[in-house]
C-alpha cells in the first residue's frame, strides 16, 4: 500500500490552501510505499506536496529545518509534523534532464560540504527527531543485521560478505578515529535528487537521509556518474570533485575520504536493508532488483582499495 492510500485529498488541499493561493486541485505525481507527492498549479508556476509514510516522518522536521538554515535544499513554506506533510516551492529540472554533468557537481559539493559542517553541532538534535543513526560506532552490529537478512545475492557473494565483517569493523574505527564527525548525510545524493532553477542548485528529497560519516555521501553521487555518465572510475572528473568536496573541510582529508567511500558503500547497503524491512512482501521483489545491485557495488568498492 503507498503512503497516499491514507490521505486525505480534501483535508490536504485545504492545509495547502490556507497557506498559498493554488489555482486548482491537488494532481498526484508521484506514489511510493514511503511517501506520496502531488503538484498543485500556482501563481507563476506550481508547487509540491509531500506526504510522508510513517517511517520516514523524520524527513518533515530535518528538510524544515536545513531549509530554514541552507539556500542549497529545498524551499518548504510549510510543514505539519504531527501529519507528516510538506509544502515546498517549485526547485526547477533534475540534473537528470540536463545529462547529469558533473560541472554542476562542481558548483554544489563545496556548499553541500559546509552544510554538513555547519549541521555537525546538530546531529543530536535530529537523531531526537528520529533522523536514522548510521554512526560509525553503530555500523558493525548492523552490519551483523545484514549479514542475518536473506539477501537477494548467490551464495559466494553472501560469503564475502561474511569474511569481510572482521575487517569491516577495523575499517569503522579507524575512521572513526580519524577526527570527522558525525552529521547529516543525505545518502541519495545524485542527479534525481538536485534540482536547478535560474542557476540556483537545490538538494531535495531528504527521505533517505542519516547522521553518519558525512563522506558517505559521495558513494551515490559518484556511482551515478560511473553507471550513467560512462565515466571511467579513475578519470580525473573525480579527482577534481573530491578535491571540491572536501575544500571546506580543510587540507589532509583525501586519505580519509577514500575509506569513507570505501565503507560508506557498505553503510549504503545497510540503508537499504532498513528500507526493504519496510515494505510490503509485494513490494520487495522489484526492489531487491537494485538492492541486489548496490549489494555488489559495496562489495566491490570494499574488496577494490582492499589491502588483502
Amino acid at each position: 500500500m503507498n503512503a497516499g492510500a491514507d490521505i486525505d485529498i480534501e483535508e490536504a488541499e485545504s492545509w495547502v490552501r490556507s497557506w498559498l493561493l493554488i489555482t486548482g486541485p491537488l494532481e498526484l505525481f508521484q506514489a511510493e510505499p514511503w511517501a506520496s507527492v502531488f503538484r498543485a498549479p500556482a501563481h507563476g508556476g506550481v508547487v509540491w506536496f509531500k506526504a510522508c509514510a510513517s517511517r520516514q516522518s523524520f524527513e518533515v522536521p530535518l528538510t524544515a529545518a536545513l531549509s530554514a538554515r541552507w539556500d542549497a535544499v529545498t524551499e518548504v513554506l510549510a510543514h505539519d509534523v504531527d501529519r507528516r506533510w510538506l509544502l515546498m516551492a517549485d526547485a526547477g529540472e533534475p540534473l537528470r534532464t540536463l545529462g547529469n554533468p558533473p560541472q554542476r557537481w562542481l558548483e554544489l559539493l563545496p556548499t553541500y560540504g559546509e552544510l554538513q559542517i555547519g549541521e555537525t553541532g546538530r546531529a543530536e538534535e535530529h537523531l531526537a527527531s528520529a533522523v536514522p543513526d548510521l554512526r560509525l560506532a553503530h555500523l558493525p552490529a548492523l552490519y551483523e543485521e545484514l549479514l542475518r537478512a536473506e539477501l537477494p545475492l548467490e551464495s559466494a557473494e553472501t560469503s564475502a560478505l561474511e569474511a569481510f565483517r572482521p575487517r569491516f569493523s577495523e575499517l569503522c574505527e579507524e575512521l572513526d578515529g580519524a577526527g570527522i564527525d558525525a552529521t547529516v548525510q543525505h545518502d541519495d545524493l545524485h542527479m534525481n535528487n538536485v534540482y536547478v532553477k535560474d542557476g540556483a542548485l537545490r538538494v531535495l528529497d531528504w527521505g533517505d537521509a542519516s547522521i553518519g560519516h558525512p563522506f558517505f555521501s559521495l558513494f551515490e553521487t559518484f556511482r551515478f556518474l560511473v553507471e550513467l555518465n560512462r565515466i571511467p572510475p579513475g578519470d580525473r572528473w573525480f579527482a577534481r570533485l573530491t578535491d571540491a568536496y572536501l575544500e571546506p573541510w580543510g587540507p589532509g582529508h583525501r586519505v580519509t575520504f577514500d575509506l569513507a567511500l570505501r565503507v560508506g558503500g557498505l553503510a549504503h547497503a545497510i540503508a537499504w536493508l532498513h528500507q526493504r524491512d519496510a515494505l510490503p512482501e509485494a513490494d520487495r521483489r522489484g526492489f531487491d532488483k537494485g538492492f541486489a545491485h548496490i549489494l555488489r557495488v559495496a562489495l566491490r568498492r570494499a574488496f577494490l582499495l582492499s589491502d588483502t
